[in-house]
């Protein structure tokens, strides 16, 4: 630490214990000076050579017939007026980075300047900042915390403005040249100024960011905001100091006015750049948003949060998505879309083909947020759900799983109710182990079983669903809006109770094609499907069994093994 020592005689001044101090001489004391509770009894010849202030004011205790004078405005108080006492007595006084700026004051307050004497306490004290504190990164840092109690004093002499520049500017130091001591590196506390680098020493961009995020909210405002206008510092260092700043700063619980303002103030800080280009953590985004929704910060604010969070949504985790209100939620994700869709086509198919884009990767976490959260309403659900659009889920598998989850926590959903939920679903778009998974799945609509078994069947043989689905000219099969076949088990009660004959009479598999009665044929043996498995279905060996009796074994088939 930087330190100026000014006078050369021994400390004479001496206190009684009661808040009343002495300049011990031979000459009794002349003028009682009361600073605060501090009284001190002092001679007006050392006072008068070096201040313009106390010649005004003992000369108007003079005119009053008094030689008391009350000092009550003095900034840094009665110890800072100790100080340039001595200085004026001629006693060694020390000067540091924690005091200086509290002299500094109390020195212009007494209007100790060069017109009253030469060499006087202001000058020297500018002598000692410009020679020692400003060259100091650590004294720098350490007199700028001592400006806040001392506003506007210390404003208004550009004390502050001067510590933030010395400060800022060696923020902006290429890291390869820094050779002073700093919290990162205790080995370069030899040195301090900028020389070329050690070859034993590699310094980090972001060596700064632990002593800078000591400073108080307002003082590290001035600081950031110098170095980011500057347009030289690294954006990835801002984020990463804002980052330390909250963990360093925000404790629990957060209630106060303080954390509301530091909130807003870190949000104010954070980098103004693009997806490409963002250098917040999503993680770090969400939980800001989650703390600026506890301290109540202003609507812009959480507003700009809710921008930045959609931007980087892609890189979210679920774990962060729940700390949040579903209705949150559902504003990032719509934010994000819309940007999306204002993104060009190429940028949108080069996502797609690429297979780890922003949309995919959120289809991703939308379809495990819909599997995690316990809270959320079947409309909301749904609404969230189809927030993604379908290029963004080329497999269903999450989208299955989240639906899954949702049918076991609410088992009191209506037949309708599941059906809205399972049309989410496109069941073409299962993997092989989700679809044996849904197969055997008894909390999904028999009806979705069907068409899960029968796409499943037509993956096994190698045949294009389109095509199938195309050629399938019989009742038992339809082709839906989205192209999905339905399989129909009962088509009539003529049909139900009516066992097929070798002459090929009346089962309702005999009304398919062939190629796609042999598929049916696996998916729905009949009774006499041991005699020849091998045998044309022209030939009649199989026996299309009831209805009822269908939907009753492969209930009892299924089983759910979530």
């Amino acid at each position: 630490m930087k330190f100026m020592k000014l006078g050369s005689k021994p400390d004479t001044f001496q206190c009684d214990g009661n808040f009343h101090k002495y300049a011990v001489s031979d000459l009794d004391s002349d003028v009682t000076v009361n600073v605060g509770e501090f009284t001190f009894y002092l001679h007006k010849f050392p006072l008068l050579s070096k201040s313009n202030r106390m010649q005004r004011l003992v000369s108007q205790a003079s005119e009053e017939k008094t030689d008391e004078i009350t000092i009550l405005d003095i900034p840094g108080g009665h110890k800072a007026f100790e100080i340039c006492a001595k200085f004026c007595y001629g006693i060694t006084v020390t000067l540091n980075a924690y005091n200086v700026t509290s002299v500094r004051c109390a020195a212009e307050y007494l209007e100790m300047t060069e017109d009253v004497d030469r060499s006087n306490l202001i000058y020297k004290i500018e002598v000692f900042l410009n020679s020692g504190i400003f060259r100091s990164w650590k004294d720098s840092i350490i007199m700028l915390q001592t400006t806040k109690s001392l506003l506007p004093w210390s404003e208004d002499l550009k004390l502050v403005g001067r510590c933030v520049d010395s400060i800022s500017a060696k923020m902006l130091v290429n890291p390869e040249v820094v050779s002073w001591s700093y919290t990162h590196n205790r080995k370069l506390s030899g040195l301090d100024k900028i020389v070329e680098k050690s070859q034993d020493n590699v310094i980090p961009k972001d060596w700064w960011v632990e002593d800078v995020c000591e400073l108080e909210i307002d003082l590290f405002k001035r600081v950031m905001t110098a170095v980011k206008s500057s347009g030289r510092i690294n954006s990835e260092v801002v984020g990463e100091a804002l980052r330390y700043y909250v963990a360093r700063w925000l404790p629990e619980p957060l209630e106060s006015s303080l954390n509301k303002h530091l909130v807003e103030t870190v949000v104010f800080l954070l980098p103004r750049v693009n997806r490409a280009m963002s250098y917040s953590t999503c993680s770090f985004l969400l939980k800001l948003l989650k703390v600026s929704n506890l301290v109540g910060a202003g609507e812009i604010v959480k507003e700009d949060l809710v921008e930045n969070v959609s931007l980087k949504l892609h890189e979210a985790s679920v774990k962060d998505l729940l700390l949040h209100e579903v209705e949150l939620v559902y504003r990032i994700v719509d934010k994000f879309m819309a940007y999306e869709n204002r993104s060009s086509d190429d940028d949108r198919y080069k996502d797609c083909v690429l297979g780890n884009g922003s949309l995919l990767s959120v289809g991703r976490l939308i379809d495990a947020y819909l599997a995690s959260n316990r809270d959320l309403t079947l409309s909301r659900f749904i609404e969230l759900s189809e927030l993604i659009p379908e290029s963004s889920r080329p497999v269903h598998d999450g989208l299955y799983k989240a639906i899954d989850s949702f049918l076991k926590e609410h088992p009191e959903l209506t037949k309708l109710e599941k059906k809205r939920l399972c049309g989410l679903m496109n069941v073409r778009k299962l993997t092989s182990e989700a679809s044996a998974h849904a197969a055997r799945n008894e909390r999904l609509p028999l009806r979705v079983v069907v068409q899960v078994l029968y796409f499943e069947q037509l993956r096994g043989n190698h045949s294009p669903v389109g095509s199938v689905a195309a050629s399938s000219h019989s009742p038992l099969v339809k082709k839906t809006e989205e192209s999905t076949v339905i399989v129909e088990v009962g088509l009539s009660k003529k049909s139900r109770g009516s066992k097929s004959t070798r002459s090929g009479g009346g089962g309702g598999a005999q009304l398919l094609p062939s190629r796609s009665r042999r598929i049916f044929e696996k998916l729905w043996p009949g009774k006499g499907e041991s005699s020849n498995k091998s045998s044309e279905v022209s030939s009649g060996s199989s026996q299309s069994p009831p209805a009822k009796s269908l939907s009753t074994s492969y209930r009892s088939r299924r089983h759910s093994i979530s």
